[in-house]
C-alpha cells in the first residue's frame, strides 16, 4: 500500500499467501503527500452499482430534485466522516479498529470489532449477491441459460476467486486494484453513452415530490450505503502518510476522492430510472443484471466481465478487512485461514439471498440500516475521540491492556449499545421479516408508529451517530487528557 500511494501502483512481488495480520507501520515507512489518497479512494467507489442507487433513492416516494440534494448531502455528508476518520491513521500508524482501542480499551474494542466484521462480511456478500445475479440476468438475455445452474456456476466462479484473492493478500488485492479500476471506469463512460438516448427528462421532471421524512430517509439510506460503509476502515489508507502530512488535506482528499465518482453515477441513475417505472422494478431485483436490458447484444459480453470485476474487486478488499477484523477480535489464527473462514460465510449467506431470499431490495436496505445504526454509533464515538485529541497516538500501547489506553473502557462501550438500542428503535425495516421487531420507540415517542410518516425516516442513524459524538465529546474529554499525559513506556507482550 505504501508503494501505492507513491507511485499509484504497488511494485510486483511474487504470488505467495501473506502471513501478516495486524500489522503496524513503522515511521521509516511512512511517505507520500495527501493528494494521492484520491486514487484508492476513487477506485474503491467506482462501480456500476453506484447508478443502482437512483432506483433506490426515487423507491422513497421523493421527486428527483429531492434526490439529488438528498445524494449531494447524503454522499458528500458520509465519505467527510471517512476523512474526519482517517485522521486517525495519520496520527498513528495501524489500522482503523486498532486505532479505536485509544476510545475503547485494547479489549473493549472487540464490541467495535464484531460490527465492523458484521459489515465487511454483510457488504462483501452483498456484492457476490450482485454478481451472481447479473451473470444469470445476461446469460439468459443471450440465450446462454440464466436459471439455477447458471447461478450455481457463477457463484462457484465468482466465490472461488474471491476467497482466493482474500487468502493470497493484500499485495495482490491492490495489484488487480489498479486495473479494475481503470476498466471499471472505461465501461461506465461507454454504459452511459450507450443509454443516454433513454432518459426522458419530461418524465424524470414530473416525478411528484415526496414528504420531509421521506426526502430524510432517502438521505440517511444513501449515507449508510456510501460513506458509512466505509468508516470503520477510513484510517486503513492515511496510516501510509507521514505524521507531519498535511491534516485538512488528508480529509479534503479522502472526501473528494470517495465523493465524486458516486455523485455523478447517483445522478445518472436517477435520469435513468426516473425515465422508466419498468426499469427501477428490475433494479430492485437485481441492480446489475437490470441496467443491461437495454444495452445492445454486442456490449452484453464485456458489460457483464467487467460489471463483475468490479464488484469482486470491492468484495476482495472486503474479505480481507473482514479477516482482519475477525483477528482484531481474538480469534487465534493466521489472516489467511480468517479470510477463508469469512468466504464460508460469504458463500452462505449469498446462498441464502439468491436462492430462497425474497426481493433484494427489501433484504439490502434491512442490512444497510440494521448495522448503519451501530456503525453510526461507533462512528460517533471514534470522531469524538479523534477531536479531542491534540497528540499522535502511543502505538506499542494499542497493544497492551496495561498501558494507558487500558483494557476496558466502559463510558464508551455503555455509549455505544445505548445509542444503538435507541437508534434501532428509531428505524424500520418492512421489506426484511427478520428486522419487524425495530421501530419500537415511534409510537412511545409521538412519531405514529410503524406506519406513520416518520417509520421509514431512518432516524436512528442520525441520532446514533450526533448523539454518541456529544456524549463521548463532553464525558471523554478528561479520559483523553490523562491518557496524554502520560510518559511514553516501553512497549509490553502484544494482546492482539
Amino acid at each position: 500500500m505504501a508503494e501505492m500511494l507513491e507511485t499509484g501502483a504497488p511494485e510486483p512481488r511474487a504470488l505467495a499467501v501473506e502471513s501478516n495480520g495486524l500489522n503496524v507501520i513503522d515511521d521509516a515507512e511512512r511517505r507520500g503527500r495527501p493528494s494521492q489518497l484520491f486514487w484508492p479512494w476513487f477506485g474503491a467507489n467506482v462501480s456500476v452499482l453506484g447508478l443502482s442507487y437512483g432506483a433506490f433513492a426515487l423507491g422513497f416516494g421523493i421527486s428527483f430534485w429531492q434526490a439529488v440534494v438528498a445524494g449531494l448531502v447524503g454522499i458528500v455528508f458520509s465519505f467527510l466522516l471517512c476523512g474526519l476518520v482517517a485522521l486517525a491513521g495519520k496520527r498513528g500508524s495501524a489500522p482503523t479498529m486498532v486505532l479505536s482501542r485509544a476510545a475503547f480499551g485494547v479489549r473493549g474494542n472487540k464490541l467495535p470489532s464484531l460490527v465492523s466484521w458484521l459489515l465487511t462480511v454483510g457488504w462483501e456478500t452483498v456484492l457476490t449477491i450482485l454478481a451472481t445475479l447479473a451473470t444469470a440476468t445476461v446469460f439468459e438475455r443471450l440465450g446462454w441459460g440464466g436459471g439455477t445452474v447458471t447461478k450455481v456456476v457463477a457463484l462457484a466462479v465468482v466465490g472461488s476467486l474471491i476467497v482466493a484473492c482474500g487468502v493470497l493478500g493484500f499485495d495482490l488485492i491492490m495489484r488487480m486494484q489498479t486495473i479494475i479500476t481503470v476498466v471499471t471506469g472505461v465501461l461506465t463512460v461507454v454504459y452511459i453513452a450507450l443509454v443516454a438516448d433513454q432518459v426522458s427528462w419530461s418524465t424524470v421532471s414530473a416525478l411528484p415530490g415526496g414528504s420531509g421524512q421521506q426526502l430524510i430517509g432517502a438521505l440517511i439510506f444513501l449515507m449508510t450505503g456510501f460513506g458509512l460503509g466505509w468508516v470503520n476502515a477510513a484510517a486503513d489508507y492515511s496510516r501510509y502518510l507521514p505524521r507531519t502530512a498535511s491534516s485538512r488535506g488528508v480529509v479534503g482528499w479522502t472526501t473528494f476522492g470517495s465523493s465524486v465518482a458516486p455523485i455523478v453515477l447517483l445522478i445518472f441513475g436517477l435520469l435513468l430510472a426516473g425515465s422508466s417505472t419498468d426499469l427501477s422494478a428490475a433494479i430492485a431485483a437485481d441492480p446489475i443484471g437490470a441496467l443491461a436490458q437495454s444495452l445492445p447484444t454486442w456490449f452484453l459480453v464485456p458489460f457483464v466481465i467487467v460489471a463483475v470485476l468490479g464488484l469482486v474487486g470491492g468484495a476482495v478488499l472486503d474479505i480481507y478487512s473482514s479477516g482482519l477484523a475477525l483477528l482484531s477480535l481474538g480469534v487465534p489464527v493466521p489472516r489467511y485461514v480468517a479470510a477463508f473462514v469469512d468466504g464460508l460465510v460469504m458463500i452462505a449467506g449469498t446462498v441464502y439471498v439468491v436462492f430462497f431470499g425474497d426481493e433484494f431490495l427489501g433484504e439490502f436496505q434491512g442490512f444497510l440500516i440494521t448495522l448503519g445504526v451501530p456503525v453510526a454509533a461507533w462512528c460517533g464515538i471514534m470522531l469524538a475521540d479523534v477531536a479531542s485529541r491534540r497528540r499522535d497516538y502511543a502505538d506499542p500501547e494499542l497493544f497492551d491492556r496495561r498501558g494507558r489506553y487500558g483494557d476496558v473502557r466502559w463510558l464508551p462501550i455503555g455509549i455505544m449499545l445505548v445509542a444503538t438500542g435507541i437508534g434501532w428503535g428509531l428505524v424500520t425495516n418492512g421489506s426484511a421479516d427478520w428486522l419487524t421487531w425495530q421501530g419500537y420507540l415511534l409510537e412511545p415517542l409521538g412519531l405514529g408508529g410503524k406506519e406513520g410518516a416518520w417509520a421509514f425516516a431512518n432516524l436512528g442513524v442520525l441520532v446514533a451517530l450526533v448523539g454518541s459524538f456529544l456524549v463521548q465529546l463532553l464525558a471523554g474529554r478528561r479520559t483523553v487528557e490523562r491518557q496524554e499525559s502520560q510518559p511514553s513506556r516501553p512497549a509490553r507482550a502484544k494482546v492482539s
